[in-house]
């Protein structure tokens, strides 16, 4: 008797086990509406501070240098440039491109069809807020009014800018979205949607809280198209007072766009005004012209 009283216990224990719910593999189709905005509360806190807590939030500037691998419609690289990028967010951005001699080719390639490259090896693009320029080997150019509106949507879309300036907005819902496995890291996902319908999915990894992928999915209005733009990190390296990925992936609709690898990163640099200023372009093409006479 004693023998089969340990043995239904043995079962009962067991079926117990087997049918008690698991607390990594929430379901956030079950939890109250509360329970999933605290979770993903939760998610994003533990994010921003791996992240670097204040040392990210207060950060206002960046300047990175790296190397651009670029890919075609087939997957394949399709050449690699070097660029320096320079941030005063949340909508002021300089990125100058250093190529070798005229390439016209390499400059179609970064999405800068019809520009070459300026003395020195150089093309620049520079937004502050609703103007942009550009300038190349014929100097500064106005950008048109369709290249401004894209900058404008790609700094509504900027995990960064959500991150340390967006998540107080009116209108932004926030959620649980479940648990999973990406690149092989067991993460919990956090949905966000601003008044606008851009819809943000951060994998954020269990273990260091830092974020593995992030996609953010838009509706084109004329085509009625879903789009989605993924970004994986990986090579994290504290910078200064933030956890930077210094390998950034890019894929639009599933397909490989652009590999980053930055050399270099560094925050809160304090950059003069005149970096953003159209001002600054001109005297660039001046300097150029200079070392040109030297030689």
């Amino acid at each position: 008797m004693r023998v089969k009283s340990v043995h239904i216990a043995v079962v009962i224990f067991l079926a117990c086990a087997g049918s008690a719910p698991r607390v990594s593999a929430q379901n956030p189709d079950t939890m109250m509406p509360e329970q999933s905005v605290a979770k993903g509360k939760q998610i994003l806190a533990d994010l921003i501070n791996a992240l670097g807590g204040p040392g990210y939030t207060e950060v206002r500037e960046s300047q990175c240098q790296g190397r651009r691998v670029l890919f075609g419609h087939n997957g394949e690289p399709t050449g690699n440039i070097e660029f320096a990028h320079y941030r005063r967010y949340p909508d002021k951005d300089r990125t100058e491109y250093i190529g070798k001699g005229r390439n016209t080719i390499l400059a179609s390639l970064i999405g800068l069809d019809g520009l070459d490259f300026a003395r020195g090896g150089i093309i620049i693009t520079l937004y502050n807020g609703d103007h942009g320029w550009t300038f190349d080997r014929s100097g500064v150019s106005e950008l048109p009014a369709t290249a401004i509106s894209d900058f404008q949507e790609q700094v509504k879309r900027n995990v960064d800018n959500l991150l340390r300036l967006r998540l107080k907005e009116p209108g932004l819902a926030i959620r649980f979205g479940g648990n999973d496995t990406v690149d092989l890291k067991q993460v919990d996902w956090v949905e966000l949607t601003d008044s606008q319908d851009r819809k943000f999915r951060l994998a954020v990894d269990r273990s260091t809280h830092l974020l593995v992928r992030s996609a953010v999915i838009t509706k084109d209005e004329e085509t009625q198209q879903i789009n989605e733009d993924v970004s994986i990190y990986s090579n994290y390296q504290l910078k200064d007072s933030v956890w930077t990925p210094l390998q950034i992936s890019r894929e639009h609709n599933g397909r490989r766009a652009v590999q980053i690898f930055y050399d270099s990163c560094k925050f809160n640099p304090g950059f003069a005004d005149e970096i953003f200023d159209k001002s600054s372009l001109s005297k660039q093409g001046s300097q150029a012209l200079a070392k040109k006479s030297k030689n």
